[in-house]
Protein backbone atom coordinates (compact mmCIF):
# COMPACT_ATOMS: atom_id res chain seq x y z
CA UNK A 1 0.00 0.00 0.00
CA UNK A 2 2.43 2.09 1.03
CA UNK A 3 4.43 1.42 -2.23
CA UNK A 4 1.04 2.00 -4.27
CA UNK A 5 0.56 5.17 -2.64
CA UNK A 6 4.36 6.65 -3.63
CA UNK A 7 3.64 5.66 -7.17
CA UNK A 8 0.49 7.61 -6.74
CA UNK A 9 2.34 10.52 -5.56
CA UNK A 10 5.22 10.70 -7.54
CA UNK A 11 2.87 10.59 -10.97
CA UNK A 12 1.09 13.81 -9.59
CA UNK A 13 4.41 15.64 -8.66
CA UNK A 14 5.13 14.91 -12.02
CA UNK A 15 1.69 15.62 -13.66
CA UNK A 16 2.03 18.87 -12.01
CA UNK A 17 6.12 19.45 -13.25
CA UNK A 18 4.88 18.49 -16.83
CA UNK A 19 1.76 20.52 -16.24
CA UNK A 20 3.78 23.62 -15.19
CA UNK A 21 6.31 23.09 -17.86
CA UNK A 22 3.76 23.35 -20.34
CA UNK A 23 2.36 26.75 -18.73
CA UNK A 24 5.42 28.02 -18.70
CA UNK A 25 6.27 27.02 -22.56
CA UNK A 26 2.70 28.77 -23.53
CA UNK A 27 4.25 31.60 -21.48
CA UNK A 28 7.29 32.06 -22.89
CA UNK A 29 5.35 31.51 -26.41
CA UNK A 30 3.01 34.18 -25.74
CA UNK A 31 5.38 36.48 -25.07
CA UNK A 32 7.44 36.09 -28.06
CA UNK A 33 4.58 36.29 -30.28
CA UNK A 34 3.46 39.91 -28.15
CA UNK A 35 6.62 40.75 -28.61
CA UNK A 36 6.75 39.88 -31.93
CA UNK A 37 3.08 41.99 -32.30
CA UNK A 38 4.21 44.75 -30.56
CA UNK A 39 7.40 45.11 -33.30
CA UNK A 40 4.79 44.59 -36.54
CA UNK A 41 2.75 47.02 -34.62
CA UNK A 42 6.04 49.16 -34.43
CA UNK A 43 6.23 49.09 -38.20
CA UNK A 44 2.62 50.01 -38.41
CA UNK A 45 3.15 52.88 -36.84
CA UNK A 46 5.48 54.25 -39.93
CA UNK A 47 2.03 53.87 -41.83
CA UNK A 48 0.73 57.44 -40.38
CA UNK A 49 3.68 59.21 -39.32
CA UNK A 50 4.87 62.17 -40.71
CA UNK A 51 8.31 61.03 -41.32
CA UNK A 52 10.56 61.25 -43.98
CA UNK A 53 11.31 58.73 -46.62
CA UNK A 54 14.96 57.68 -45.77
CA UNK A 55 14.26 57.73 -42.32
CA UNK A 56 11.47 55.38 -42.95
CA UNK A 57 13.07 52.87 -44.92
CA UNK A 58 15.79 52.87 -42.45
CA UNK A 59 13.74 52.03 -39.38
CA UNK A 60 11.88 49.68 -41.89
CA UNK A 61 15.15 47.53 -42.80
CA UNK A 62 16.01 47.31 -38.99
CA UNK A 63 12.49 46.69 -37.89
CA UNK A 64 12.13 43.78 -40.56
CA UNK A 65 15.44 42.18 -39.53
CA UNK A 66 14.19 42.21 -35.81
CA UNK A 67 10.97 40.70 -36.04
CA UNK A 68 11.82 38.02 -38.68
CA UNK A 69 14.94 37.64 -36.24
CA UNK A 70 17.20 36.96 -39.56
CA UNK A 71 20.59 38.21 -40.20
CA UNK A 72 20.45 41.31 -42.64
CA UNK A 73 17.66 42.66 -44.76
CA UNK A 74 17.53 45.63 -47.99
CA UNK A 75 14.91 47.62 -49.55
CA UNK A 76 14.86 48.12 -53.05
CA UNK A 77 12.27 50.92 -54.88
CA UNK A 78 11.37 50.85 -58.26
CA UNK A 79 12.32 53.76 -60.88
CA UNK A 80 9.27 53.24 -63.19
CA UNK A 81 11.59 54.87 -65.81
CA UNK A 82 14.74 53.42 -65.69
CA UNK A 83 12.94 49.98 -64.79
CA UNK A 84 15.52 49.98 -62.00
CA UNK A 85 15.64 48.71 -58.44
CA UNK A 86 17.28 51.03 -56.51
CA UNK A 87 19.43 50.20 -53.27
CA UNK A 88 17.62 52.79 -50.97
CA UNK A 89 18.31 51.19 -47.22
CA UNK A 90 20.24 47.92 -45.57
CA UNK A 91 20.14 46.12 -42.50
CA UNK A 92 23.35 44.33 -41.88
CA UNK A 93 25.07 44.35 -44.94
CA UNK A 94 28.36 46.09 -45.75
CA UNK A 95 28.75 49.07 -47.62
CA UNK A 96 30.47 46.57 -50.51
CA UNK A 97 27.68 44.12 -50.44
CA UNK A 98 25.03 47.38 -51.01
CA UNK A 99 26.84 48.23 -54.45
CA UNK A 100 27.98 45.22 -55.56
CA UNK A 101 25.63 46.27 -58.76
CA UNK A 102 22.54 47.22 -60.52
CA UNK A 103 19.52 45.12 -60.41
CA UNK A 104 16.47 45.69 -63.08
CA UNK A 105 12.88 44.48 -62.47
CA UNK A 106 13.42 41.94 -65.73
CA UNK A 107 16.00 39.79 -63.41
CA UNK A 108 14.29 36.51 -62.95
CA UNK A 109 13.66 36.55 -59.06
CA UNK A 110 12.36 40.33 -59.09
CA UNK A 111 9.59 39.04 -62.34
CA UNK A 112 8.58 36.58 -60.14
CA UNK A 113 7.86 38.75 -57.27
CA UNK A 114 6.22 41.17 -58.73
CA UNK A 115 3.98 38.64 -59.92
CA UNK A 116 3.16 37.97 -56.63
CA UNK A 117 5.49 34.78 -55.06
CA UNK A 118 7.52 34.79 -52.11
CA UNK A 119 10.64 33.82 -53.98
CA UNK A 120 13.01 31.26 -51.26
CA UNK A 121 16.71 30.62 -52.10
CA UNK A 122 17.73 27.69 -49.79
CA UNK A 123 21.34 28.45 -50.85
CA UNK A 124 22.45 31.07 -52.91
CA UNK A 125 25.94 29.60 -53.05
CA UNK A 126 24.92 27.26 -55.74
CA UNK A 127 21.27 28.91 -57.34
CA UNK A 128 21.85 29.82 -60.77
CA UNK A 129 19.28 32.73 -60.16
CA UNK A 130 22.02 34.57 -57.81
CA UNK A 131 23.38 37.06 -60.03
CA UNK A 132 26.10 38.49 -57.90
CA UNK A 133 27.49 34.48 -56.08
CA UNK A 134 30.70 35.73 -55.34
CA UNK A 135 29.55 38.99 -53.56
CA UNK A 136 27.61 36.74 -51.85
CA UNK A 137 30.21 34.37 -50.52
CA UNK A 138 32.04 37.09 -49.72
CA UNK A 139 28.88 38.34 -47.22
CA UNK A 140 28.48 35.06 -45.92
CA UNK A 141 25.00 34.70 -47.04
CA UNK A 142 23.60 31.63 -48.06
CA UNK A 143 19.57 31.94 -48.14
CA UNK A 144 17.60 34.41 -49.50
CA UNK A 145 13.37 35.16 -49.64
CA UNK A 146 12.54 37.83 -51.74
CA UNK A 147 8.67 39.69 -51.76
CA UNK A 148 7.63 42.64 -53.38
CA UNK A 149 6.30 45.33 -51.84
CA UNK A 150 2.89 46.40 -53.32
CA UNK A 151 0.68 49.46 -52.83
CA UNK A 152 -3.05 48.96 -54.24
CA UNK A 153 -2.02 46.48 -56.65
CA UNK A 154 1.16 48.62 -57.73
CA UNK A 155 4.61 47.52 -57.57
CA UNK A 156 6.60 49.94 -54.85
CA UNK A 157 9.62 47.46 -54.81
CA UNK A 158 11.25 44.71 -53.53
CA UNK A 159 11.95 43.44 -49.24
CA UNK A 160 14.36 40.77 -49.25
CA UNK A 161 15.57 38.93 -46.07
CA UNK A 162 19.10 36.95 -45.87
CA UNK A 163 20.30 34.43 -43.48
CA UNK A 164 23.59 32.67 -43.13
CA UNK A 165 22.05 29.33 -42.79
CA UNK A 166 20.34 27.20 -45.70
CA UNK A 167 16.74 26.62 -45.80
CA UNK A 168 15.98 29.17 -43.33
CA UNK A 169 12.82 30.71 -44.80
CA UNK A 170 9.71 28.58 -44.19
CA UNK A 171 6.21 28.93 -44.51
CA UNK A 172 5.65 31.33 -41.73
CA UNK A 173 8.76 33.32 -42.37
CA UNK A 174 6.94 33.57 -45.91
CA UNK A 175 3.56 35.06 -43.81
CA UNK A 176 5.43 37.10 -41.87
CA UNK A 177 7.63 39.17 -44.37
CA UNK A 178 4.65 39.38 -46.32
CA UNK A 179 2.68 40.93 -43.57
CA UNK A 180 5.68 43.16 -42.87
CA UNK A 181 6.40 44.39 -46.78
CA UNK A 182 2.84 45.23 -47.03
CA UNK A 183 2.84 47.10 -44.08
CA UNK A 184 6.38 48.77 -45.88
CA UNK A 185 4.53 49.82 -49.12
CA UNK A 186 2.34 51.68 -46.64
CA UNK A 187 4.65 53.36 -45.07
CA UNK A 188 7.01 54.02 -48.10
CA UNK A 189 4.05 55.65 -50.19
CA UNK A 190 2.78 57.57 -46.92
CA UNK A 191 6.42 58.86 -46.52
CA UNK A 192 6.26 60.06 -50.57
CA UNK A 193 3.30 61.78 -50.08
CA UNK A 194 3.88 63.32 -47.12
CA UNK A 195 7.06 64.54 -49.01
CA UNK A 196 5.36 65.71 -52.25
CA UNK A 197 2.54 67.51 -50.18
CA UNK A 198 5.63 69.70 -48.35
CA UNK A 199 7.32 70.32 -51.30
CA UNK A 200 3.82 71.52 -52.76
CA UNK A 201 3.66 73.25 -49.81
CA UNK A 202 6.86 75.15 -49.98
CA UNK A 203 5.70 75.32 -54.27
CA UNK A 204 2.82 76.45 -53.22
CA UNK A 205 4.33 79.56 -50.76
CA UNK A 206 6.97 80.60 -53.28
CA UNK A 207 4.07 81.06 -56.30
CA UNK A 208 2.40 82.75 -53.45
CA UNK A 209 5.00 85.41 -52.62
CA UNK A 210 5.80 85.51 -56.73
CA UNK A 211 2.04 86.55 -56.98
CA UNK A 212 2.59 89.04 -54.73
CA UNK A 213 5.51 90.32 -56.22
CA UNK A 214 3.98 90.55 -59.65
CA UNK A 215 1.12 92.69 -57.79
CA UNK A 216 3.58 94.87 -56.81
CA UNK A 217 4.37 95.69 -60.81
CA UNK A 218 1.03 96.55 -61.36
CA UNK A 219 0.48 100.24 -60.71
CA UNK A 220 -2.31 100.88 -57.82
CA UNK A 221 -3.63 104.03 -59.42
CA UNK A 222 -2.21 106.10 -62.58
CA UNK A 223 -0.92 109.25 -62.22
CA UNK A 224 -2.55 112.74 -61.83
CA UNK A 225 -2.65 114.46 -65.35
CA UNK A 226 -5.82 116.87 -65.41
CA UNK A 227 -8.06 115.99 -67.96
CA UNK A 228 -7.96 112.28 -67.17
CA UNK A 229 -10.27 110.30 -65.27
CA UNK A 230 -8.51 106.88 -64.82
CA UNK A 231 -9.27 103.23 -63.56
CA UNK A 232 -8.01 100.03 -63.75
CA UNK A 233 -8.25 96.44 -62.47
CA UNK A 234 -6.27 93.35 -62.29
CA UNK A 235 -7.66 89.59 -61.65
CA UNK A 236 -5.72 86.87 -61.68
CA UNK A 237 -6.65 83.45 -62.46
CA UNK A 238 -3.50 81.77 -60.41
CA UNK A 239 -1.40 83.66 -58.07
CA UNK A 240 0.72 84.64 -61.06
CA UNK A 241 -0.40 85.42 -64.60
CA UNK A 242 0.67 86.87 -67.89
CA UNK A 243 -1.41 89.73 -67.98
CA UNK A 244 0.14 93.55 -67.34
CA UNK A 245 -0.80 96.95 -67.67
CA UNK A 246 1.02 100.33 -66.99
CA UNK A 247 0.69 103.92 -67.08
CA UNK A 248 3.73 106.62 -67.56
CA UNK A 249 3.49 110.36 -67.66
CA UNK A 250 5.37 111.92 -70.11
CA UNK A 251 4.86 115.39 -69.02
CA UNK A 252 1.79 117.53 -67.94
CA UNK A 253 -0.64 116.55 -70.22
CA UNK A 254 0.53 113.42 -71.83
CA UNK A 255 -0.42 109.99 -70.86
CA UNK A 256 1.63 106.61 -72.17
CA UNK A 257 -0.63 103.68 -71.49
CA UNK A 258 -0.18 100.28 -72.69
CA UNK A 259 -2.12 97.02 -71.86
CA UNK A 260 -0.98 93.54 -72.40
CA UNK A 261 -1.17 89.58 -72.61
CA UNK A 262 1.66 87.52 -72.90
CA UNK A 263 0.00 84.43 -73.96
CA UNK A 264 0.45 81.15 -71.07
CA UNK A 265 0.08 80.52 -67.66
CA UNK A 266 2.15 80.36 -64.88
CA UNK A 267 5.99 81.16 -63.71
CA UNK A 268 6.94 81.21 -67.48
CA UNK A 269 4.46 83.65 -68.44
CA UNK A 270 4.79 85.99 -65.05
CA UNK A 271 8.74 86.22 -66.43
CA UNK A 272 8.19 87.53 -69.64
CA UNK A 273 5.39 89.70 -68.37
CA UNK A 274 8.41 90.55 -65.94
CA UNK A 275 10.53 91.19 -69.16
CA UNK A 276 8.28 92.69 -71.39
CA UNK A 277 7.09 95.61 -68.71
CA UNK A 278 10.33 96.26 -68.33
CA UNK A 279 11.03 96.80 -71.86
CA UNK A 280 7.86 99.05 -72.35
CA UNK A 281 9.07 101.16 -69.71
CA UNK A 282 12.17 101.60 -71.05
CA UNK A 283 11.38 102.43 -74.49
CA UNK A 284 8.30 104.61 -73.51
CA UNK A 285 11.56 106.87 -71.53
CA UNK A 286 13.19 106.87 -74.70
CA UNK A 287 10.36 106.94 -77.64
CA UNK A 288 7.57 108.75 -76.74
CA UNK A 289 9.09 111.93 -76.00
CA UNK A 290 9.43 112.18 -80.04
CA UNK A 291 6.81 111.26 -80.52
CA UNK A 292 7.61 108.22 -82.46
CA UNK A 293 5.19 105.49 -81.55
CA UNK A 294 6.41 103.52 -84.64
CA UNK A 295 10.22 102.81 -83.52
CA UNK A 296 8.87 102.32 -79.68
CA UNK A 297 6.50 98.90 -81.16
CA UNK A 298 9.42 97.90 -83.57
CA UNK A 299 12.09 97.56 -80.82
CA UNK A 300 9.18 96.01 -78.20
CA UNK A 301 8.75 93.16 -81.28
CA UNK A 302 12.56 93.02 -81.17
CA UNK A 303 12.44 92.15 -77.84
CA UNK A 304 9.51 89.65 -77.89
CA UNK A 305 11.02 87.96 -80.77
CA UNK A 306 14.13 87.08 -79.08
CA UNK A 307 12.66 86.90 -76.02
CA UNK A 308 9.54 84.31 -77.04
CA UNK A 309 10.14 80.76 -77.86
CA UNK A 310 7.76 78.00 -80.02
CA UNK A 311 4.15 78.84 -79.18
CA UNK A 312 4.88 82.03 -77.62
CA UNK A 313 4.08 85.14 -78.06
CA UNK A 314 2.63 88.71 -76.59
CA UNK A 315 -0.60 90.59 -77.83
CA UNK A 316 -0.15 94.24 -76.73
CA UNK A 317 -2.01 97.74 -77.29
CA UNK A 318 -0.57 100.72 -76.51
CA UNK A 319 -1.52 104.37 -76.62
CA UNK A 320 -0.07 108.07 -76.00
CA UNK A 321 -2.89 110.37 -74.88
CA UNK A 322 -2.27 114.54 -75.25
CA UNK A 323 -5.10 116.57 -73.40
CA UNK A 324 -3.67 119.70 -74.94
CA UNK A 325 -4.10 118.19 -78.96
CA UNK A 326 -6.73 116.46 -78.06
CA UNK A 327 -5.66 113.21 -79.54
CA UNK A 328 -5.12 109.57 -79.02
CA UNK A 329 -1.98 107.90 -81.07
CA UNK A 330 -2.36 104.13 -80.81
CA UNK A 331 -1.01 100.88 -81.18
CA UNK A 332 -2.66 97.36 -81.51
CA UNK A 333 -0.50 94.58 -82.00
CA UNK A 334 -2.76 91.62 -81.99
CA UNK A 335 -5.19 92.57 -78.76
CA UNK A 336 -8.45 92.64 -78.26
CA UNK A 337 -8.98 96.47 -80.29
CA UNK A 338 -9.85 99.48 -77.27
CA UNK A 339 -13.25 100.59 -77.36
CA UNK A 340 -13.63 104.43 -77.57
CA UNK A 341 -17.08 105.38 -76.23
CA UNK A 342 -18.71 109.17 -77.64
CA UNK A 343 -22.30 110.10 -77.48
CA UNK A 344 -23.24 106.17 -77.05
CA UNK A 345 -21.68 105.23 -79.83
CA UNK A 346 -18.50 102.25 -80.18
CA UNK A 347 -15.54 102.70 -81.62
CA UNK A 348 -13.08 99.78 -82.29
CA UNK A 349 -9.28 101.19 -82.23
CA UNK A 350 -8.24 98.34 -84.65
CA UNK A 351 -5.07 99.48 -86.26
CA UNK A 352 -2.05 98.01 -85.58
CA UNK A 353 -0.59 94.50 -87.16
CA UNK A 354 0.55 91.34 -86.18
CA UNK A 355 0.71 89.82 -82.17
CA UNK A 356 4.56 90.62 -81.04
CA UNK A 357 6.70 87.72 -81.11
CA UNK A 358 6.21 86.25 -84.12
CA UNK A 359 8.91 88.11 -87.16
CA UNK A 360 10.67 91.39 -86.60
CA UNK A 361 10.00 91.51 -90.24
CA UNK A 362 6.16 92.67 -89.21
CA UNK A 363 5.08 96.41 -90.11
CA UNK A 364 2.43 97.58 -88.12
CA UNK A 365 0.49 100.56 -88.35
CA UNK A 366 0.20 103.47 -86.19
CA UNK A 367 -3.35 105.38 -85.89
CA UNK A 368 -4.70 108.74 -84.37
CA UNK A 369 -8.11 109.86 -83.63
CA UNK A 370 -9.52 113.04 -81.83
CA UNK A 371 -10.74 113.11 -78.43
CA UNK A 372 -13.61 115.20 -77.25
CA UNK A 373 -14.98 115.77 -73.52
CA UNK A 374 -16.43 113.22 -71.93
CA UNK A 375 -15.56 110.26 -74.36
CA UNK A 376 -14.48 107.08 -72.46
CA UNK A 377 -11.95 104.87 -73.64
CA UNK A 378 -12.04 101.05 -72.78
CA UNK A 379 -9.10 98.59 -72.90
CA UNK A 380 -8.94 95.04 -71.41
CA UNK A 381 -7.50 91.74 -71.91
CA UNK A 382 -9.47 88.76 -73.92
CA UNK A 383 -9.82 87.08 -70.16
CA UNK A 384 -12.48 89.36 -69.35
CA UNK A 385 -15.26 88.46 -71.77
CA UNK A 386 -14.01 84.98 -72.58
CA UNK A 387 -14.97 84.32 -68.69
CA UNK A 388 -17.76 81.27 -68.04
CA UNK A 389 -20.44 80.42 -65.72
CA UNK A 390 -20.93 76.84 -64.85
CA UNK A 391 -22.96 76.37 -68.10
CA UNK A 392 -19.58 76.85 -70.05
CA UNK A 393 -21.46 79.87 -71.16
CA UNK A 394 -18.97 82.66 -72.34
CA UNK A 395 -19.94 86.39 -70.59
CA UNK A 396 -19.17 87.76 -74.35
CA UNK A 397 -18.55 91.34 -75.65
CA UNK A 398 -22.05 92.07 -76.02
CA UNK A 399 -22.43 92.03 -72.45
CA UNK A 400 -19.88 93.77 -71.39
CA UNK A 401 -20.51 96.24 -74.04
CA UNK A 402 -24.10 96.54 -72.96
CA UNK A 403 -22.87 97.63 -69.19
CA UNK A 404 -20.03 99.73 -70.70
CA UNK A 405 -23.30 101.62 -72.21
CA UNK A 406 -24.78 102.00 -68.86
CA UNK A 407 -21.94 103.35 -67.52
CA UNK A 408 -20.51 105.68 -69.47
CA UNK A 409 -21.64 108.71 -67.22
CA UNK A 410 -20.36 107.42 -64.22
CA UNK A 411 -16.43 107.72 -63.06
CA UNK A 412 -14.17 105.65 -64.60
CA UNK A 413 -13.72 103.43 -61.45
CA UNK A 414 -17.19 103.39 -61.07
CA UNK A 415 -17.70 102.34 -65.14
CA UNK A 416 -14.49 99.24 -64.02
CA UNK A 417 -16.52 98.56 -60.78
CA UNK A 418 -19.78 97.92 -62.63
CA UNK A 419 -18.27 95.70 -65.56
CA UNK A 420 -16.35 93.78 -62.98
CA UNK A 421 -19.53 93.36 -60.77
CA UNK A 422 -22.07 92.79 -63.81
CA UNK A 423 -19.07 89.77 -64.79
CA UNK A 424 -18.86 88.29 -61.64
CA UNK A 425 -22.73 87.98 -61.38
CA UNK A 426 -22.47 85.86 -64.59
CA UNK A 427 -19.64 83.70 -64.19
CA UNK A 428 -20.82 83.15 -60.09
CA UNK A 429 -18.06 80.92 -58.40
CA UNK A 430 -17.07 78.90 -61.31
CA UNK A 431 -13.32 78.78 -61.67
CA UNK A 432 -11.68 80.67 -64.80
CA UNK A 433 -8.81 79.91 -66.50
CA UNK A 434 -7.42 83.02 -68.19
CA UNK A 435 -6.32 86.52 -66.47
CA UNK A 436 -8.14 89.60 -66.75
CA UNK A 437 -7.13 93.23 -66.85
CA UNK A 438 -9.01 95.88 -67.66
CA UNK A 439 -8.42 99.82 -67.89
CA UNK A 440 -10.95 102.74 -68.53
CA UNK A 441 -9.84 106.33 -69.31
CA UNK A 442 -12.80 109.47 -69.35
CA UNK A 443 -11.85 112.66 -70.70
CA UNK A 444 -12.99 115.23 -67.75
CA UNK A 445 -11.74 118.02 -67.70
CA UNK A 446 -12.58 118.15 -63.88
CA UNK A 447 -10.63 115.04 -63.08
CA UNK A 448 -8.19 115.78 -60.77
CA UNK A 449 -7.97 119.33 -60.72
CA UNK A 450 -8.41 119.72 -56.99
CA UNK A 451 -5.91 116.44 -56.62
CA UNK A 452 -3.07 118.11 -58.41
CA UNK A 453 -3.64 121.82 -56.41
CA UNK A 454 -3.59 119.63 -53.09
CA UNK A 455 -0.30 118.25 -54.51
CA UNK A 456 1.55 121.98 -55.42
Amino acid sequence: MATEATEIHREKIHGAGLSAGADLYMEKKSRKQAKKDKQIFNISTLVAGDFKLQEVLDRLAEAVVKVTRTRACSIRLLDDEEGKLNMRSTYGLSDEYRNKGPVTKHDTVIEQAFNGDAVVIDDMRVDSRIKYPDATKKEGLISQLTVAMKFRNTNVGVLRLYSPKPKRFNKEAVALARVVATQSAVAITNARLYRKAIEGAKMEEQMRLAGVIQRRMIPERAPFIAGLDIAAAYQPCFDIGGDLYDFNKIDDHTLAVGIADVIGKGVPAAMMMSMFRGSIRAYIDGGFERHNLHDVVKQLNSVACSECRDGEFITLFIARIDIDARTITYCNCGHEPAILVRHGEFSELGKGGLVLGITEKTEHEIGVVEIEEDDVLLMYTDGLVDAVNFENEFWGRENMLDVLKENVENSAEELIGNIMGFRRRFVGLASQFDDTSVVAIKIDKNANVQALKDQS
